[in-house]
């Protein structure tokens, strides 16, 4: 299991200062000592970092574009060993991946790029989150993904498009500072390139600096898969990544792990789980996502998740939670739900 440890830089705190959010209040409310920091870098776990996201959401200050700024802002605390590769790479392409390769040497995310029909898609997945992201961090990592192909080009980059798996919100806000249109109600959240954009030369190149850095990276990567992640782990990813309308067979999944479906099922045994676990496991996680923070109706929710029939959903559900998800999604709209926080 990867280790659930996401820095927080107190530089952040600063900034979130400036930017008059409370931040003490944030901190109480999220439960998170100030005295944390005092080595200049606070270390929490997934659930910590997205209680002071939500703390921030639910303190206010800053306005409504706070993660956006937050993203698009050029200072040092940006500057973490992921990102310094990606600016130091020969194209936007290159960048995106040594991102996504060494992103989660940083915190449990993980960012999966895929090339569909002259698209380039990013989704970004936290492996140890109990519920979807808060929306304030999320438009931050998108504004982040903008800042980075805008810095390096050197060009007035934007997206295609921008998918949010949340309620329809600062929908001309979020327009405005990306520059494309943005859809809500996704089933994931996605940051849309022109695949040709891929190819687009980073002015910041260095060619010396990853001659430096890549080597201890590629170490650490290699360290990781070997000890943090287990096999188990890389099916829970795979299925988060692949479950979008349809229910993954163990034959593909099994495919992309580079083992036979008979295989992967003998593996997942000696694990003590199963593949079907593991895909009950992941449908859960995002059912419940996907009824707190969307308006999809039950029906394309069960889609989404791969069931053949609405019933086979509700059956399911109702296996999980002991009541329907018409209920349970109604229980949940007095919790605070509505605005980012996920059960």
């Amino acid at each position: 299991m990867q280790a659930d440890v996401v820095p927080i830089s107190a530089s952040i705190l600063e900034r979130l200062s400036t930017l008059e959010v409370d931040v003490a209040r944030v901190l109480r409310t999220a439960n998170v000592p100030r005295s944390r920091f005092e080595s200049g870098k606070a270390r929490v776990t997934t659930a910590e970092f997205f209680a002071v996201w939500r703390a921030i959401e639910e303190v206010g200050g800053g306005g409504r574009d706070l993660g956006l700024r937050i993203g698009a802002d050029p200072t040092p605390h940006h500057q973490n060993v992921a990102s310094m590769a990606a600016l130091a790479s020969p194209n936007l392409g290159e960048a995106l991946k040594r991102l996504a390769r060494y992103k989660r040497l940083v915190c449990p995310e993980q960012i999966a790029i895929d090339v569909v029909r002259g698209e380039a898609r990013l989704r970004y997945e936290w492996l140890l989150a109990e519920g979807g992201a808060p929306a304030t961090l999320i438009d931050g990592i998108f504004a982040g993904v903008l800042r980075l192909a805008r810095q390096g080009t050197g060009k007035p980059i934007a997206p295609r498009r921008i998918e949010l798996a949340r309620r329809r919100d600062n929908e001309a806000m979020l327009e405005r500072h990306f520059g494309c249109k943005v859809r809500f109600d996704a089933p994931v959240d996605l940051f849309v390139f022109d695949a040709k954009a891929l190819a687009e030369p980073f002015m910041t190149h260095n060619a010396e600096l990853l001659e430096v850095i890549v080597p201890g990276l590629e170490a650490a990567v290699h360290k990781d898969a070997g000890g943090r992640r287990s096999l188990a782990d890389d099916v829970r990813s795979t299925l988060s990544q692949r479950i979008s309308g349809e229910r993954p067979a163990v034959e593909k999944v099994a495919k992309s792990l580079g083992m036979s479906g008979r295989t992967l099922q003998r593996r997942l045994e000696a694990l003590g789980t199963s593949y079907q676990a593991l895909l009950d496991e992941v449908r859960r996680r995002s059912a419940r996502r996907l009824l707190v923070k969307t308006d999809l109706d039950t029906g394309e929710v069960a889609f989404l998740l791969g069931f053949e029939e609405l019933n086979s959903f509700t059956r399911a559900f109702h296996a999980w939670e002991g009541t329907t998800p018409a209920r349970w999604r109604a229980s949940q709209a007095g919790h605070g739900n509505q605005k980012g926080a996920t059960p």
